[in-house]
This record gives C-alpha cells, structure tokens and sequence, in this order.
C-alpha cells in the first residue's frame, strides 16, 4: 500500500485519541530533557499532560482557568531559557488569548509549545461553541509560528518529541476522540515535511490530522472507480512542503484537500494560495464550509458535514472532470 509503513486501513484498526499520543511524548521529553517543563489550565486529565505533572511535579505549573496568563507565563519560561508545553482545549486556547499569542510570543519569537486540544467538530455532543474550526486560520495567519496536526497518536508521540527539540513557537491541535491508528513506529515524521502515503497518477488528495485516514479510504474506492488517487499527508501545515506538493500536482493535474476545520485559512486555503501561484489546477475543499459545528456524535457530524471517505471520492470525481 506505502512506502511509509503503514497499517492496512481496510483492516481492523486500533483506535486511541490523539492526545494519549501527546501524553506519552511530553512524558518522554521530560525524561530526555530536563528543560521541558509544562503548564496547563486546570484540563490535565483532558490534555494528558497528567503523566508528567506526576513524574516532574516541580516543573509543572497549574495556571488555572485563566489562559491569556497561561501562554504569558509559557513565553516568560521560554525566555528564561526552558522548554515549555502549555495546553488547554482549543476553543479557549488559542481561541481566547490569540493576542497574548501573538504579542507575548510570536513578536518574540519564543519556543513555546502549544497544544490546542478537543479540535473540530469530532469533540461532538459539547457542540459549536467547544468545536474549535478556525484555530488552523488563527495560528497560519502568525510571523515565526509552526502549525501541526497528527494523523494518529502514534505521530502525535513523535510530533511531540520533534517539537520539543524545535527551536521555533509550535502550535499542535488534537482531536478528542478515539481514531484510528494507521502509522507505526516506524512511519517517518519530521517537521516540515508532507509524505506521499499512496501513489497515484489522476488526482491528489492532501489531508491533514484525522482526515487523513478518511483519504487513504477514499483512495481505495477511488481504485476501485478506475482513477489512480495520490494520497499526500500533510502533518506540517506551515511551513507547507511545497515541493512535495507541487511535484505531485504537475503530475496529476487535480486536487482535494481535507481537514476537520474551517476550510477558509485552513489547509485547504493554503494549498489554494501555493497552486495558484505555483501549479494552477481544479481544486476542491473538504472542510466546514463558513458555519460552526453542532452537538451529536462525532462520526454523525463528520458525515453530516461531509467530512468523510465518501465526500472525498464524491470530489475526486469533480475535480478530475474539471481536469478533461
């Protein structure tokens, strides 16, 4: 299936949250190094970060619900020369101190670590205003900043440990939910880098996150359908591998992108921004299309708004027609 090590996604997969992945590897980064320190806002069995509040109680910093302080005190630990990982749910972090973020931080070029868990609408019954879509926009948008989405818990593990080691601000967002676990230990992961996890000659799929797996779906009945899709995962979404991308467009000619978030300012807005001024080819957007989420369950929402294996094949087949 790949050159990447990866689980068969037709088979019976394993299924953990993201965010476990992040628990074990702040854990590891504290035992690597003894400058990694972590603060939360009162979400430590949320987040995961209870691991290591546990293991390093005298580098872990419980800041309270108040998370304008929490990224303030994450810039000063920067300054003073630490590593710090600070974490709440996305909606209030960075949605409710984007500015302490973008003065205290970004204009400083500090190193913290941001973990904005309970990302998109897959956080379910909590509904719109804990679904956090636009944290992808909020974050691209910032000079010096780093955004990334994992896949799965185990290349949140990885992220983590690159992370951590990373010399610029970080901005991770992890999904809620138990998803499935398509990589491996052994599935490469480095920052900046998007990777071609199927082959394919008619059209590009490049998703990011959970949706990554809703690709490799689509792709097996894209096969099926007598069209050859390329799957890029895209981990990175600043900075973009835009090598790796527009090499795979030129040679396909169509694209669908995928992401559980705003699709204006998200990936699909930059792979809109990259083509256009790079490789012009019809494009279409798989993500929330401007309106905010809903409560329910979370596979119920994803199919609801289109954020599944069968939306992607659906615009696949659009985009490849536009191609003719």
């Amino acid at each position: 299936m790949s050159d990447f090590h990866l689980i068969d996604v037709n088979g019976e997969l394993e299924q953990e949250p993201i965010r476990a992945g992040f628990g074990r590897g702040l854990l590891e980064a504290g035992k690597l190094d003894g400058n990694v320190v972590a603060a939360c806002a009162d979400l430590t069995d949320s987040t995961k970060m209870g691991d290591f509040a546990k293991e390093f109680p005298e580098r872990y910093i419980e800041i309270g619900v108040a998370e304008q302080n929490l990224v303030t005190v994450g810039s000063g630990l920067a300054a003073a020369g630490k590593i710090p990982f600070v974490s709440s749910y996305a909606a209030f972090m960075p949605g409710r101190c984007w500015e302490q973020i973008r003065t205290t931080i970004c204009l400083n070029d500090q190193p913290v670590k941001l973990i904005g868990s309970h990302a998109g609408v897959s956080v379910g019954p909590d509904g719109a205003t804990h679904q956090m879509l636009e944290d992808l926009a909020l974050m691209r948008a910032l000079p010096n900043m780093v955004v990334l989405a994992p896949g799965d818990s185990v290349e949140a593990e990885k992220m983590t440990l690159a992370m951590a080691k990373d010399s610029r601000p970080n901005y991770m967002r992890l999904a809620r939910e138990a998803t499935p676990v398509f990589t491996t230990k052994d599935t490469p992961f480095e920052i900046g880098k998007a990777y071609v996890f199927e082959k394919g000659a008619d059209v590009t799929l490049i998703a990011t996150g959970t949706m990554t797996y809703h690709a490799l779906l689509a792709a097996e009945e894209l096969y099926k359908d007598g069209i050859e899709a390329e799957v890029i995962h895209c981990p990175t979404i600043k900075p973009l591998d835009a090598e790796t991308i527009i090499k795979s467009v030129k040679k396909t000619g169509a694209v669908v992108t995928a992401e559980e978030a705003q699709i204006t300012g998200g990936l699909g807005g930059a792979i809109a921004e990259l083509l256009a001024e790079n490789c012009p080819a019809p494009l279409q957007r798989i993500g929330m299309k401007d309106h905010f989420g809903e409560s329910g369950e979370p596979n119920e929402l994803l199919t609801h708004f289109g954020l599944d294996a069968k939306h992607i094949r659906l615009a696949a087949h659009h985009v490849v027609e536009l191609k003719k």
